[in-house]
């Protein structure tokens, strides 16, 4: 599969993962602060998002070993996002409501790159090429 369709395929269950965490989101904001609802919703649609991501953005077969490498991808989408939503909110003065979705959007390139990168690796190391003569 080429970087592109990835890339597309990504996206795509990026939007399928923001609207789950959205609706997690606007639910949560009712009896939470709004960081608390972000943490909370991030981590309830990260587990989907991890499926979706290795069936449909990389094709590649679910192992523990992924799983538990891939909330480090997040880890970084969770600093810009909810550094994006503190921004927008206490800085821009936009609306909490509002502020997710576009701290989400920038979070797309970095995830990319490092789900790709824990996603395609392999889970065992190469065995050393065998010596002929």
């Amino acid at each position: 599969m080429t970087l592109p369709a990835q890339l597309i395929r990504f996206v795509l269950v990026g939007a399928v993962n923001t609207a789950t965490y959205y609706g997690c989101y606007l639910l949560l904001l009712h009896v939470l602060p709004y960081l608390a609802a972000h943490a909370l919703a991030f981590a309830l649609s990260m587990t989907g998002s991890f499926f979706l991501t290795s069936y449909v953005t990389y094709r590649t077969r679910p192992t523990w070993r992924k799983f538990l490498l891939f909330p480090l991808t997040n880890a970084a989408n969770f600093v810009i996002t909810t550094g994006g939503v503190y921004l927008l909110v206490d800085v821009a003065g936009f609306s909490s409501r509002y502020a997710p979705p576009v701290a989400a959007a920038a979070a797309i390139p970095v995830t990319f790159l490092l789900s790709r990168t824990i996603m395609l690796r392999p889970d065992t190391p190469p065995k050393p090429a065998e010596r002929v003569g």
